[in-house]
Parts: C-alpha cells; sequence; structure tokens
C-alpha cells in the first residue's frame, strides 16, 4: 500500500482539536483524511457558558452534515469512516463545567461529552493543574472520577499536575489519558510529562496522546514533522504500541486573543506563561496535512500495522473500553 493508500484506508483520530469551529475547519479535516478529533468546547467556561458553546456546537455540526457528524460511541467513529465524514467528539479541558454538581456530569455525557480534563493549568474543585503547588485529588474529585467512570467519560490529564495525575489514575477504574502532551525527555517543560509518569499512565493501562504544539517541542517553531515523529517514538518507547496515539492540539484559526485567554489564570486573572510565536511544525501545519504523517513514520520504519495503530486505532480500542461498549 502507498503511505496516500494506507492512509485513506485507516482510521485517523486527533486526540484533542481546539482550533476555531467553522466550515473551514471542517473542509481542512476532510482534506486531511481525519475520521475523528476530541473538539475542546469547554476550558474556563461553567455550566452554563459550556452548555451554550454546545449548543452553538450543535447547530454548526448540523448545518456541515455533509461534512462532519456528532460522536457518541466508538460506532459513530466507524460510522463517519464509512460515511467519508469526520465524527465530532465533545471534550473538556476543565473540570470546571461540572462546577459543584456531580449530576452534571450524565448531562453532559448524554450532550456527546467523551472526554474531560481534570483541571486547566490550575487549582478547581477535582485538583490541581500543572502550573502552581499540587494538592492532589480532592474528595470531591474523586466521586467526579467515579461518576466518570460510571456514566463513560475518559479522565484526561494532559494540564494537570504530576500529583494529582497520580492520584487520578490510581482512583480510576477506567483507563485514563493524556490526551496531548510530550515528553520531557526532549524538552523540559511544565506541560511535558516525564519517562516515569509515561511509564506510570501505561503500566496502569492509561493512554497518551503525543501532541505537537511547538512551544513544548525542542526545536520550538523551527520543528519539522520528524521531530513530531521522533516524539511519537520516544513516547511509544515508552508506553508500547497500543497505549500511544495522535493528540495535535492544532489551534488552527486563532488569534493572539486566544492564546490571551488560554495561558491567563480562568481566562482573565494572573499570567500563567507566555507561548510567544505558534507555528506548527513544517509538513503538519495545518489539518489538511494530517496524510503527511502516515508518509512520515513509514518512511522512519515502522510497519503499516503499528501506522495504523499509532494514527487511531488504539484511540478506538481506549474509547470502546472507557465509554463502556
Amino acid at each position: 500500500m502507498s503511505p496516500a493508500q494506507l492512509h485513506a484506508d485507516s482510521i485517523v483520530i486527533d486526540g484533542l482539536i481546539i482550533a476555531k469551529w467553522n466550515r473551514e475547519l471542517f473542509e481542512d479535516m476532510r482534506k486531511g483524511g481525519l475520521t475523528a478529533a476530541n473538539c475542546t468546547v469547554s476550558v474556563w467556561e461553567g455550566f452554563q457558558a459550556t452548555i451554550n458553546n454546545i449548543v452553538a456546537s450543535q447547530t454548526l455540526i448540523r448545518e456541515n452534515s455533509d461534512l462532519v457528524i456528532p460522536v457518541k460511541t466508538t460506532a459513530d467513529i466507524l460510522k463517519a469512516k464509512e460515511q467519508g465524514k469526520t465524527g465530532i467528539i465533545f471534550g473538556f479541558q476543565n473540570a470546571h463545567a461540572f462546577e459543584d454538581q456531580l449530576g452534571y456530569v450524565e448531562i453532559f455525557k448524554q450532550l456527546g461529552v467523551g472526554v474531560v480534563q481534570m483541571c486547566y493549568n490550575t487549582q478547581n474543585l477535582v485538583g490541581t493543574g500543572c502550573y502552581e503547588r499540587d494538592g492532589g485529588l480532592s474528595g470531591f474529585g474523586r466521586e467526579i472520577v467515579g461518576e466518570m467512570n460510571r456514566v463513560g467519560i475518559m479522565c484526561d490529564l494532559s494540564h494537570v499536575g504530576s500529583k494529582t495525575s497520580e492520584e487520578v489514575i490510581l482512583e480510576s477504574k477506567k483507563p485514563v489519558c493524556y490526551s496531548h502532551c510530550l515528553p520531557s525527555g526532549l524538552k523540559e517543560h511544565p506541560r511535558n510529562k516525564s519517562d516515569a509518569e509515561l511509564k506510570f499512565i501505561a503500566d496502569h493501562g492509561g493512554f497518551v496522546g503525543v501532541t505537537m504544539f511547538a512551544p513544548f517541542l525542542a526545536k520550538g517553531i523551527d520543528s519539522t514533522i520528524d521531530d513530531y515523529a521522533e516524539a511519537i517514538e520516544y513516547t511509544m518507547n515508552i508506553v508500547g504500541e497500543d497505549a500511544i496515539g495522535i493528540g495535535t492540539d492544532f489551534t488552527q484559526g486563532h488569534g493572539q486573543d486566544f492564546f490571551e485567554m488560554l495561558t491567563h489564570d480562568k481566562g482573565y486573572a494572573r499570567r500563567l506563561t507566555s507561548f510567544g510565536k505558534i507555528i506548527n511544525p513544517l509538513g503538519i501545519r495545518t489539518v489538511g496535512e494530517f496524510p503527511n504523517l502516515t508518509e512520515t513514520l513509514l518512511k522512519r520504519g515502522h510497519s503499516e500495522r503499528v501506522v495504523r495503530k499509532i494514527m487511531g486505532e488504539n484511540w478506538v480500542n481506549v474509547l470502546k473500553d472507557v465509554w463502556g461498549e
């Protein structure tokens, strides 16, 4: 099979996209052969604002039903593949939208939310993010993990502090994930995960989606798709070929105001970090260039079987487990 044929035949899943929602993005997803993606609908928003985001997103999906379909089950992912469309999984990057109500977890599951990150960079009622002193998983957080397990929402730990992450991994009865992270073995950064952290999540049945967000890559904005592939390989050598996937963290279409919102606590308070200029790795600067990743992994000596796993099959397997199918 040629690289293009393999890509067209594979299930291709992006474990985290926070790009600007519009038809242009959906068209680029189709150009890139994307089967499904975990698309962020909540970061700093509370319950009501997140509901509003979901309403707007559902409307956009309906208006562009020639390109995308909503995903609530892995069967929907396979349906998207059959129909030549992209499946949209709703995801949160912060459990803040649950507020202090356990019952909201099931409500959001019914609305199609399949992945929720426990914290976004800072403290919330569940635990602590990676940019402040980590107090670990709260008692309420343990209840949230249990409820997410029960209804079938995956616990994401990408922006979560190391102590809180460890406690979620131990508390959860279902696999948890770093949906979009990079190894600190290639670059030291508060958002990157150590070899020990990567091994720990994998040893407990967890999953790792590797990001290509330039500030976390060793060469920054000078990175290429080969640097991204190197990070995937480094991670796979630790977690194994069954626990790895893609989680690009595409921010396509957003302006500087969006990054200002992300890098301030609660979207407006103290500054947590500064990304500087953001340019995706050469060769995969847009979602439409996804086929280049399949080609790059093949060129670097990976078998078709392993490439299929990395590009999406592994995501399907772990989501099927977590979603209770």
